[in-house]
């Protein structure tokens, strides 16, 4: 028989169009386990594969789970949650948890980037999404790396040591990578290419953030962040501090937010069978 725990604990499952994480917290808001792996085409199954390792890092069994909540794209197909809620709510819900300050969101994923402004009490003021582009994506800069013969876990050291960023300025991938190649053809060293390519990032960025009519504070959130190059230079086109969660948090916002969104729903369940009722005479 699973074990019954005797304080409340809840998972969220964020199916990504790249990566599918789990995290696990109790009533208290702690961590008790997290997960990620990539995505694949399998969503349903990567989300069951991800939830079980996630309980096992945190020596729980499924029935010591009272409520699991799926966001990002593949929710649908989390055969096993009680609710699914949208990536904005999630990610809204989990930056403000780390930064009760935030009032803008920018999220830049795999596949994705979104702007998010809240209002005071974290519900989702506006957004805006990337268009329909990887220029304007994390998987610009893993292309980039990758016809340079780097790996995604150099970009970050790589970008470090560029002495003069070039421009890139193609308004799509396919023109951009054609930059890059002009440039490598040019001798241009692949450490000035890398940041000249998130220069470029960070400028859709920017143009996005303005859409929402962005203010602060800013957190930045996404697989993308890991980089310090990338939230540097963010910060220094807003000419504004911004938040950013520790590197082993920051692709997880989304996932802790569908966790804590898990115990609300839980509280107010419990509200609801404890409330007394009034008989109508």
């Amino acid at each position: 028989m699973p074990r019954r725990c005797p304080i409340k604990i809840t998972a969220g499952i964020d199916v990504g169009s790249t990566y599918t994480k789990s995290i696990i917290i109790n009533e208290n808001r702690e961590i008790l386990g997290r997960v990620i792996r990539p995505t694949g085409f399998k969503l349903g199954d990567i989300s069951r594969i991800i939830y079980q390792q996630c309980l096992i890092e945190a020596k729980l069994n499924e029935g010591d789970v009272d409520y699991v909540v799926a966001t990002g794209i593949g929710r649908h197909q989390v055969a096993f949650k009680d609710l699914h809620v949208t990536d904005l709510t999630a990610s809204a819900r989990g930056a403000a948890f780390l930064f009760p300050g935030t009032r803008t969101i920018l999220d830049v994923g795999g596949q994705t980037m979104k702007s998010i402004r809240l209002d005071e009490t974290a519900k989702v003021k506006s957004f805006r999404l990337n268009d329909k582009c990887a220029a304007g994506t994390g998987a610009f800069l893993e292309k980039t790396a990758r016809y340079m013969g780097f790996s995604t876990e150099e970009i970050g050291p790589l970008m470090a040591t560029s002495k003069e960023p070039v421009t890139i300025s193609g308004v799509c991938a396919v023109f951009a990578e054609s930059e890059v190649i002009n440039h490598l053809s040019l001798g241009t060293p692949p450490s000035d290419i890398m940041r000249g390519a998130m220069e470029s990032l960070v400028e859709r960025c920017v143009q996005l953030m303005k859409r929402v009519k962005a203010e602060p504070e800013y957190t930045l959130i996404g697989g993308i962040l890991q980089f310090e190059t990338m939230a540097r230079t963010v910060r220094e086109h807003l000419d504004s501090e911004v938040n950013v969660p520790a590197p082993d948090l920051v692709q997880f916002v989304g996932a802790l937010g569908a966790s804590i969104l898990a115990l609300r729903r839980l509280e107010k369940l419990s509200e609801n069978r404890t409330r007394p009722t009034v008989d109508v005479p």
